[in-house]
């Protein structure tokens, strides 16, 4: 199965005003393992930048002016996310303004057919009535976020696949219980019969100080069951 952690950042917060992207960053999962491959591209927006999203992400006009625009990365990062499960942390955002950015294309393009886990809501069902931030889901899952000084799509993104794992984990439990299991069912299968009677079981006798204290604890037992020790009566 292949899955792709998504995270994007912004000029602003709301999509209707016209707020573009100014990064962003994927990280590959393959059956639940980090391949190492990534995408991550930061965009001039044609615009200013609100100064509350300044100072989250750190990412002026100026520093953007030279970066390639989304029209000139769409075709490569659609070929990215392309028949994967797109991994979002409050997914209806980062969605939004991606649709936002596709349809300013020819051809209208849009992410209405991939498929889509919003980690957010994954984490208000497991932890009902607590944070749900990334980097309280960092701190709760033992995720090393200390270079997050400033937002970054790519950081993001890998931070996510790491707490995204921790969340599931029992998913991962469960794939490698069972590939253990045809392991050790091949291993049976391919070995030959031991030979039973080349084998020695070696038999310890208690001694008479354990037997003596062994008794000590059955008559402890006898007074506080009033007499119905089961290991006397079996």
């Amino acid at each position: 199965m292949r899955q792709v952690v998504l995270d994007t950042e912004t000029t602003g917060l709301e999509v209707e005003q016209q707020h573009r992207i100014i990064e962003i960053g994927c990280v590959e999962l393959v059956n639940r393992r980090l391949t190492g491959r990534s995408f991550h591209r930061y965009l001039n927006p044609e615009r200013d930048i609100d100064e509350g999203a300044l100072e989250v992400h750190g990412l002026s006009r100026e520093q953007l002016a030279r970066e390639p625009k989304f029209a000139d990365i769409h075709a490569e990062f659609l070929e990215f996310v392309r028949d994967a499960e797109l991994i979002i942390h409050n997914a209806p955002f980062d969605v939004a303004f991606l649709n936002a950015e596709l349809a300013r294309l020819p051809g209208g393009l849009s992410l209405a057919g991939c498929q889509i886990l919003d980690t957010l809501p994954l984490a208000r069902q497991m932890h009902p009535g607590q944070r749900n931030s990334l980097d309280a889901l960092c701190k709760r899952y033992s995720v090393d976020n200390s270079q997050r000084d400033y937002h970054g799509a790519l950081l993001d993104a890998r931070l996510l696949a790491e707490v995204y794992l921790a969340m599931t984990g029992g998913q991962a439990t469960l794939v490698l219980s069972a590939e253990t299991d045809t392991i050790r069912l091949r291993t049976r299968l391919e070995m030959p019969d031991p030979d039973l009677g080349a084998v020695r079981i070696a038999v310890i006798e208690a001694s008479a100080e354990e037997l003596a204290a062994h008794e000590r604890l059955l008559a402890i037992l006898d007074k506080a069951s009033a007499g119905k020790t089961v290991w006397r009566a079996l």
